[in-house]
């Protein structure tokens, strides 16, 4: 056999041909890129492609700055939600402010159309509200001090009566004086005097507190009222044109269902505190006049148990007359109650508040709900206001045939007479 070389192999003629492999790395490239990368890894060396494994290991670099934006989030959360519930308050005044502002833009802007300027005229409307309302306070004040000075003078009579009735009915022996000197002496009288007397600061501060929010309710309407035009353009100004209107058009129609709803309420209120009035003068209860002016404001302006709360009045005055005349006062209360709800009331308020009565009801339960007593005063206006807006917006299409007929009110059959 020939002998065959280090770079060669031998051949069918004994002749060493050269094959190009010299050593170990070149038959492992000879042998391809897998036996390549198996001798690497056998070696001990990192194939080309791979990354370090100090890199595997390290944290992403995304990861921190995710971290750190999403504490922010939740610290501006908590933030906002903490400045939120300390300026609840605060923003509830607003927003009745709002409203207030918007009931009576309409006066405001027809005395501004006849060259009076907006700022006089709104404080000549705020004038107005606040004389009536000391008018309404003053009668209502003299006729609660008259009947409390009556029921105080008349007081041991009534006992002494309510005793007779007694010590007839049972046999006792019960006497208004002993009874007297009991209850003077009772201990529940004498916390009850020393609660009463370290309540005084309480009460002082509820009164305080509710005075500033008075103020702070008329400030806030005067200026919304006095300054509606500018307020609207600076709202416009940061919205495109195309918004603009879309705004512009949700404040005349908030502006004309507030108003309306209020002019509608002040028109029941002065029918009902007419109608009333008659009532008690016939019957001869006194104060009649402050008598009919509560129960028309009260009725009207406090949804759902503001008639309950006028006729309550009006009976506990009516049965210090004759008992019997507090009967006639309820029945006369509910029956007038109906005539409004299914009469007056429908032909009022078609054009200016016109929402289903089940949706009114709706609504301030859900307002009395949301933010109280305020939310039970503002919750028709805003909810008329809503509607007539999305049904700007909404389109309508005719009804089908088949649609008309199945909603359509069933026509009463007419009997013909029978000919004999």
């Amino acid at each position: 056999m020939p002998p065959v070389g280090p770079g060669g192999a031998a051949g069918p003629d004994g002749v060493a041909e050269a094959t190009g492999v010299t050593g170990p790395a070149d038959a492992a490239a000879a042998a391809g890129p897998g036996s390549a990368q198996a001798g690497a890894a056998g070696a001990g060396i990192p194939p080309a492609g791979a990354a370090p494994a100090e890199d595997e290991a390290r944290m992403p670099r995304w990861l921190p700055r995710a971290v750190v934006l999403v504490l922010a989030l939740v610290a501006c959360f908590q933030l906002g939600s903490w400045a939120f519930h300390q300026l609840i308050g605060l923003l509830v005044n607003i927003l009745i402010a709002f409203f207030l502002a918007l009931a009576i833009e309409p006066a405001v802007s027809r005395m501004a159309a006849r060259g009076m300027r907006r700022g006089l005229a709104t404080f000549l409307v705020f004038l107005a509200v606040l004389v009536a309302a000391a008018g309404f306070l003053t009668l209502l004040g003299s006729m609660l001090a008259g009947q409390i000075i009556e029921m105080v003078e008349g007081f041991p009579r009534y006992l002494d009566s309510v005793i007779d009735s007694i010590n007839a009915t049972f046999h006792t022996e019960l006497s208004r004086l002993e009874i007297q000197d009991s209850l003077l002496r009772s201990d529940w009288l004498r916390k009850y005097v020393q609660n009463s007397a370290t309540g005084v600061l309480d009460v002082s501060a509820t009164v305080l507190g509710g005075l500033f929010k008075l103020l702070t309710i008329g400030l806030f309407s005067f200026y919304f009222a006095a300054d509606g035009p500018r307020l609207r353009r600076a709202l416009c100004s940061v919205l495109p044109p195309a918004k603009q209107s879309e705004v512009l058009r949700a404040w005349e129609i908030a502006v004309a269902k507030t108003g309306g709803y209020l002019y509608s309420r002040g028109l029941m209120a002065l029918i009902s505190g007419i109608a009333h009035y008659v009532l008690l003068v016939v019957l001869g209860v006194p104060y009649a006049p402050a008598l009919a002016v509560w129960v028309g404001l009260v009725s009207q302006f406090i949804p759902t148990i503001g008639t309950y709360l006028a006729g309550a009045l009006p009976m506990l005055i009516a049965f210090t007359v004759n008992p019997w005349y507090a009967l006639y006062v309820l029945g006369f209360v509910v029956v007038y109650q109906q005539f409004e709800n299914y009469v007056l009331q429908p032909k009022l308020t078609s054009k200016t508040v016109d929402i289903h009565p089940a949706v009114a009801f709706g609504s301030v339960v859900a307002g009395t709900a949301l933010l109280g007593a305020v939310g039970a005063l503002i919750a028709i206006p805003a909810i008329a206001t809503l509607q007539a807006f999305l049904g700007a917006y909404v389109k309508k299409y005719e009804l089908t045939r088949d649609a008309d007929a199945s909603t359509a009110r069933p026509r009463r059959r007419v009997r013909l007479p029978r000919l004999r």
